[in-house]
């Protein structure tokens, strides 16, 4: 088999008064990420690893945040529309492993329905999809709580 891997990272703001969805889940919290879409930092990262892994470019080339068509629409579809094109190119997801970066709030409680959803859009079982999270020990922008990241490695295998 043909596998491949692919790295994924995102980035948004945070600001009070939006849900904050992360891995398709929205997690109770004071402030949500802006962005063009619902700003799910971890579905965003999770993207970008896979079009990498089959060497399709990235979530701007595919979802531009210039397009109308795109705003505010739920990152899962952009999860659904990125495995569409995978199989469409001859790839099957093995595997994804991920993190999400933030100081607040603890995640830990959402990770099995996030991990469950994902692995729902992708076709794969559960135990194929890692999701983890980390503080920054109050360093940078996430540890000011001023923004949320998540970095993301994917592994695809060619169906041929």
């Amino acid at each position: 088999m043909n596998f491949r891997i692919g790295f994924g990272y995102d980035v948004h703001r945070l600001e009070a008064g939006i849900p904050l969805w992360i891995g398709g889940v929205k997690v109770p919290h004071e402030k949500g990420a802006a962005g063009h879409s619902d700003a799910d930092v971890l579905l965003h990262a999770i993207c970008d690893a896979l079009l990498g892994a089959a060497g399709l470019g990235d979530i701007g080339i595919h979802f531009p945040d210039t397009d109308p068509a795109f705003s505010g629409i739920a990152s899962t579809v952009l999860l659904q529309k990125t495995y569409d094109l995978l199989r469409v190119h001859g790839y099957r997801v093995g595997n994804i492993d991920s993190t999400v970066c933030l100081q607040r709030p603890k995640i830990s409680p959402h990770i099995p329905q996030m991990r469950r959803l994902i692995a729902s859009h992708l076709d794969v079982e559960e135990d194929a999809v890692s999701v983890k999270a980390t503080t920054e020990e109050k360093l940078g922008f996430t540890g000011r709580e001023e923004g949320i990241s998540a970095h993301a490695v994917a592994l695809v295998h060619s169906l041929q």
